[in-house]
This record gives C-alpha cells, structure tokens and sequence, in this order.
C-alpha cells in the first residue's frame, strides 16, 4: 500500500513522489528510538534493512531526515515535517478500521445515557423503545439529573451521551442543538386565568408560582421574560422534578410555566389549563452533549438520528393555537 507526498518547497520544479507506508512506519522508529539499531529491533529489521529505506527517502526528498550523530540521531526539520505526515496517515488508517468495522458489527454493549427529569419522563421511552427495536443488543441505563451532575459524570468518564438544556459551556464536550420545546403557562383549571381567551404579562404580577430551580437553564428563560415584563414573581416552591411542580399545580397552590409535552396528557384530560401569553413564544433549546473525541461511538451517532427521525412525532408545542389562546386540548 503506498501513498502519493507532494514535495513543491523548491519552486517550480515540483517534484511527484511516492513513499510506501512501511517507510513511514520506519521513519516513526528511528525518531521515536534515537537510533537506527533500536527502530531495527522494535520493527524486527536489520540495521542496513532500516538505513536503506532512509536513505531512499531522503534522495527522493532530497533533504536529511536525520543527522548522524555517533550511533545516535537526531531528527531534521524535514524529518519532523515528515514524521508528522506519518501520525496523521496511521490515525487516520486506525480511525477508518474501526469505523468500518463497527458498521459491519451488530451493536452491542451499554450505553449510558442522561437527562434532566423532563426529558427522562416525556422524550426518553420513546426513543430507548424505538432505539433497542433497532439495536437490541444495547443495554440503555439511564440516569436523570441537573446539568451540573450530568459535568460530573462526564468528566469521571461515566457518561457516553446526554439531552440538556443549552447552553452548556464545556471545552470538552461537544453541544448539538436538537429540538426547541415550547414553554406554556399551566394553571388548575379552577383558577381565573383558566377561563381567560387571552392572558397577558400584566395578568401574571403577584400570582404565586412553582417554578423550576434558579440556576437552570429553563429557569433563566422564565427569568429573563420576568425581568423584561417587570414582574417581579411571588415563588411559593421551586423544584427541578416537573411531576413535583404540576401536582402542586393541580391542586391550586399557583401557577407554573413548564414545556407543553410536559403537560399535554393533563391537559386533555381536563386536569390542568395552559395557555401562551400573549406577545409572547417562550422556548428552550435542548440539545445533545457528548466527550468530544476524533471518533463519536456509532450506538451514539445511532441514538442521535433515532431522536431526529422521532421528533415529528413529539408534541413540543400545542398544534393551531393563536398566541395568548389556550391551546386545543387534542
């Protein structure tokens, strides 16, 4: 197997040359090792066998990729430049393996996967029932929790994949956007505001709410529309688990802004009213985070594109409701 090498640092008279990958393999031992002695005895060649395939190189290149120095050596820049070509050719031959051969294997294994409480109970069943109807070999455990726990288990390396809510700012992990959900204000359905067509900010100032934990990320979506519309919130309870928050709902103790799929089962059933404020389409953006790596795991990538084949199917917002209507209790 060989490799085609452009060497055009002398101008016009740019030469076409090929190196075979034993070569630079050869070039990686003796740069690694120091000597030629020792890459001939890490690669089970002789001395000659390892200085003649140098010495080719450097007539075809002609340029010294080492100076001899006793029985020692010491790399030239070309060689380096040369040497560095090598790390990125074997990655890239390791990386393709492995990519194929993972595509020709049937997938097995556990994946770990993660989640704030919201997506855990309304996203996750559907999507791990059609994943494993697809991948039956893949052991799904999931574990529920705050963004901040999610960090922590991925930087002990006990995470493979996670669904947040963004931002998530970390160097080491990678952030891919995949759904907005949209975000309604619910109410028992005795409450005045359930029989409203239309509610407004203003209808909102010294209501008391069940709002989600101050710090997350859905928390300062609600917080930012409350700073813009001057209303300063009267929070009776503040929780991050969204059953907590609508049986607390239900039974009057306030209002609450929550993402719709959240609350659509309760609101057909008549146990809760939701409805947008007028003006106004409050959403949050959710998204996949993952270690960044060369080579995303493909029981990763295959979770990633069960999710966007499925999300046509997930009531992220009420379907035909004018804005500051109650949306249809379908």
């Amino acid at each position: 197997m060989s490799v085609a090498w452009t060497f055009d640092e002398r101008g016009p008279g740019a030469v076409w040359s090929r190196m075979d990958l034993r070569q630079l393999e050869i070039l990686r031992a003796v740069a690694e090792r120091g000597s030629f002695t020792g890459a001939g005895r890490h690669l089970h060649l002789s001395q000659s066998a390892v200085s003649r395939q140098i010495l080719l190189l450097e007539d075809e290149l002609k340029e010294p990729l080492f100076l001899r120095i006793g029985r020692k050596v010491r790399i030239t820049p070309a060689g380096t430049q040369l040497l560095q070509l090598s790390y990125r050719v074997f990655s890239d031959m390791a990386e393709t393996r492995a990519t194929i051969r993972e595509r020709q294997d049937v997938l097995s294994g556990t994946l770990r996967l993660m989640g704030g409480m919201t997506v855990c109970l309304y996203v996750f069943p559907r999507l791990i029932k059609e994943y494993r109807r697809l991948h039956p070999g893949i052991e799904v455990k999931v574990t529920p929790g705050t963004a901040p726990r999610v960090l922590r288990k991925f930087r002990a390396g006990a995470a493979d994949l996670a669904l947040l809510t963004l931002p998530l700012d970390d160097p080491n992990l990678v952030t891919a956007p995949v759904m907005q959900e949209e975000l309604l204000l619910v109410s028992a359905p005795t409450h005045p505001l359930a029989s409203r067509k239309r509610v407004t900010p203003q209808d909102l100032v010294r209501q008391p709410f069940v709002l989600f934990e101050a710090g997350s990320n859905t928390r300062r979506v609600l917080d930012a529309f409350f700073v813009r519309e001057q209303i300063d919130p009267r929070i009776v309870s503040e929780t991050e688990n969204v059953e907590i928050i609508k049986a607390m709902v239900r039974v009057g103790l306030g209002l609450s802004i929550i993402p719709y799929h959240a609350a659509a089962s309760e609101v057909r059933r008549g146990d809760l009213s939701c409805a947008r404020i007028a003006g106004h389409t409050l959403v949050r953006e959710t998204g996949w985070v993952y270690p960044r790596s060369h080579r995303v795991p493909r029981m990763v990538q295959e979770m990633m594109q069960v999710l966007e084949r499925l999300l046509p199917k997930l009531r992220l917002a009420p379907r035909g409701a004018a804005v500051g209507q109650s949306p249809p209790a379908a």
